[in-house]
């Protein structure tokens, strides 16, 4: 493995810790893959794309490369991030289940 260089180590701690802030908010493109991160308590906001990541508030604006092995890091933690928000989304949505298909059927008529 190459040596990491310490802007790499700065910016993967800074992108761990804003995956697992509480006001995180997240978004994946599906069509460029690029995921992205943004809280606005803390005015930052960070993009990961294609072995990079970009770190951008309103003050200073980071592009910083990776190395594969901390990019795909990086990325399994937002894809799993994601995934237990989706979960626990979707079990929301369960949970506010009150009606059959046949009782909301049977409303319509």
């Amino acid at each position: 493995m190459s040596s990491v260089d310490k802007n790499e180590i700065k910016s993967s701690a800074i992108c761990r810790r804003l995956i697992t802030h509480p006001n995180s908010k997240f978004l994946i493109a599906p069509l460029s893959h690029k995921r992205y991160i943004k809280n606005d308590p803390l005015g930052m906001f960070i993009v990961l794309s294609n072995n990079r990541i970009n770190i951008t508030n309103h003050i200073y604006n980071y592009d910083v490369n990776l190395s594969p092995f901390i990019s795909d890091k990086l990325n399994d933690m937002f894809d799993n991030k994601v995934e237990l928000l989706r979960q626990s989304f979707e079990t929301e949505i369960k949970s506010q289940i009150k009606h059959s298909l046949t009782t909301i059927l049977e409303k319509l008529m």
